[in-house]
């Protein structure tokens, strides 16, 4: 006799995002513009680590945007019901004793 307790089949499906680099490159970005403003004259002017980081920091940002939109609009719109909303545990009689 099958046990009732287990489930066939996932009555809900879950949609995991992509992986992506892009929160790191964000976060070289946001690293390279604080360097730019408190690491004035190390091995290039102040300016050049605030653009280049500035520059990275936008990309990876569009990056992000970009790759969540897609990620929803590429998603069903809705999921079909595949049977009765189930309790969260079967009801049982007590066990007998003795």
């Amino acid at each position: 006799m099958p046990d009732r307790d287990q489930i066939s089949e996932p009555t809900e499906l879950i949609y995991l995002p992509r992986p992506s680099w892009a929160p790191a490159f964000l976060a070289l970005g946001a690293m390279l513009i604080v360097n730019g403003i408190f690491g004035e004259g190390f091995l290039f002017r102040g300016w050049v680590y605030m653009l280049t980081g500035a520059v990275v920091a936008l990309a990876a940002f569009r990056s992000l945007v970009s790759g969540a939109a897609h990620d929803y609009f590429e998603r069903p719109r809705q999921q079909r019901p595949r049977g009765a909303v189930l309790p969260a545990d079967t009801f049982r009689p007590p066990p007998k004793r003795g």
